[in-house]
């Protein structure tokens, strides 16, 4: 049976465990925080484990330590990995670093690299991914079964993981930036803050899912609500005049420029 292991179990490191969990592979997991191994063994199954275990043992090694930590990290598994005689993959989710640097850090093996996102935690993420020349076909059909229920999983060539990034990496906080200010709204116009929640929460997760089933782009269904004179054109030029667009526009800008400030 295919072992996976995850070195870092933060927040996606942990979200992706318990996803890879549900492939009824065998998943395992390593942190320097041992309550948290044990509240995800008892959430997901995922096995606690250690570093160098997962290093040694697993088919498909997934690296959830942050940016800066590549390096310590790399100099605790190369000789691990290095010396294995079997294959394996390593999957890497930090931010900025290139598969370039992953096989100058570790070795040429295997690489794939991913750029998950929070939603996963509820199977809805957007895994965005991109497999070095080295990792074959069948590597790449497992990996995909083994983060298939943590969302939607989307190939992409590795230039254009980063300014991809900026809107599914990043937006999730943009998007609960727009929720807390639509709730903020219909306080102020009189609804309770639970009324206020839900009906903001629903609108932004059926107007995603509308605009996910239909052919239509976004701008096309936007105007299908706006009729003439009416309510919604007038909170549109509102947010037009109040700088909406450019400011989304600068914030996905500003994530994008960081992470490529990630490099070094």
């Amino acid at each position: 049976m295919i072992r996976a292991g995850f070195i870092g179990c933060g927040n996606m490191g942990g979200v992706l465990a318990g996803a890879a969990a549900k492939s009824r592979m065998e998943v395992f997991g390593a942190d320097l925080d041992r309550e948290k191994l044990l509240r995800l063994q008892s959430a997901s199954g995922v096995v606690p484990s250690t570093a160098e275990e997962v290093a040694q043992t697993c088919g498909y090694i997934f690296l959830g330590v942050k940016p800066q930590m590549i390096h310590s990290l790399a100099g605790q598994i190369r000789d691990i990995l290095s010396g294995r005689r079997d294959r394996f993959v390593v999957v890497t989710m930090a931010a900025g670093i290139p598969i370039s640097k992953i096989e100058e850090e570790l070795g040429s093996y295997p690489v794939i690299r991913i750029m998950p996102n929070t939603p996963a935690a509820v199977g809805e993420g957007m895994i965005l991914y991109s497999p070095s020349s080295a990792v074959t076909e069948e590597e790449e059909n497992t990996f995909l079964k083994l983060l298939a229920h943590a969302g939607r999983i989307q190939k992409l060539d590795e230039s254009k993981i980063d300014a991809a990034c900026a809107i599914s990496g990043c937006g999730p906080a943009f998007v609960c930036m727009f929720v807390e200010a639509m709730m903020d709204a219909g306080i102020r116009c009189g609804l309770t803050r639970d009324q206020a929640k839900l009906l903001s929460l629903q609108t932004v997760a059926g107007t995603a899912r509308l605009a996910l089933n239909s052919d239509k782009d976004p701008a096309v269904l936007r105007g299908e609500v706006c009729s003439p004179a009416g309510s919604t054109i007038e909170g549109v030029a509102a947010l037009e005049a109040n700088g909406f667009r450019a400011a989304l526009l600068d914030a996905v800008d500003a994530a994008y420029q960081r992470t490529l400030g990630l490099k070094g």
